[in-house]
């Protein structure tokens, strides 16, 4: 069952001008009521909100800790499913050279295909490569298949030299990654993660408000740098948790090189 809201419908942006917003409001709830609470003459003494205090500020540190290790190492998933992926190919690609003729150039082409297609969509921008990822992901998987087709053909032709096989397994390997990748990709911070982080986070801050409203002292200054401080590492941990937008995204360089590689191979290939 899918759930009906979620943060990642809000851009970047958003969740940093919604964070702030919270924790400010959340601060100016909490010093409000201390402050009505303060009138009363058996009001709580604010050495006892102090244990109060470093515990929740103590759990809203743990739980962002703990958002930010979920980010960061799908982050470096995938990272490591890229690299792999691009070695997956590139040795598919060299032991295609060592098939016969009638199966090497039509896969080499395929794979040239396959990784312009990737390349390109990743030069996109944001957007564009949302519209265009479905396509883009329907396209390598019918390479995929024809392919494929190719290597049944060696089968039947009753061929079973190790050649073949190594082809077969690197072949069957860049496959599984493209799963594994799309799989990864899908993958994100789940959203009772998010939900019970933000409900930790206005608990926190009204107690910290709370305490300010009883000793009758202004928090506006402190309550601004928390709000900033507290949203600027929420904005980092949420642009981790992106794959197609933010700043912090895995970089293609690897995909973009063997591109390259397989460019200058194929120009070799003519001039021979």
């Amino acid at each position: 069952m899918k759930t009906l809201f979620s943060l990642e419908m809000i851009p970047l942006w958003g969740i940093f001008v919604i964070t702030v917003g919270m924790v400010l409001v959340s601060i100016w709830i909490g010093t409000f009521l201390g402050q009505r609470r303060r009138r009363k003459p058996d009001h709580e003494a604010e050495a006892l909100l102090g244990p109060i205090i470093t515990a929740t500020l103590g759990l809203l540190a743990f739980m962002l800790a703990f958002t930010f290790g979920i980010s960061a190492e799908l982050f470096q998933a995938r990272r490591q499913l890229l690299l792999k992926e691009v070695n997956a190919i590139g040795t598919t690609y060299l032991r295609a050279e060592l098939l016969p003729e009638s199966q090497r150039s039509q896969i080499r082409k395929l794979l040239h295909e396959y990784v312009d297609t990737r390349a390109n969509l990743a030069r996109e921008t944001s957007q564009k490569q949302l519209l265009l990822l479905h396509e883009a992901i329907s396209r390598c998987e019918t390479m995929q298949d024809q392919m494929w087709s190719h290597v049944a053909a060696l089968t039947k032709n009753g061929r079973g030299t190790v050649i073949d096989a190594l082809f077969i397994t690197s072949l069957n390997e860049m496959i599984d990654l493209h799963t594994s990748r799309l799989t990864v990709f899908r993958y994100h911070i789940p959203s009772p993660v998010w939900y019970t982080l933000y409900f930790i986070t206005i608990l926190s801050m009204a107690t910290v408000g709370y305490q300010a409203g009883l000793s009758g002292k202004s928090i506006l200054k402190v309550g601004i740098v928390l709000a900033l401080t507290f949203s600027a590492v929420v904005f980092l941990v949420a642009d981790l948790d992106r794959v197609a937008e933010g700043r912090l995204r895995v970089s293609q360089q690897p995909m973009f090189d063997l591109q390259q590689k397989m460019q200058l191979s194929e120009q070799e290939t003519k001039q021979n």
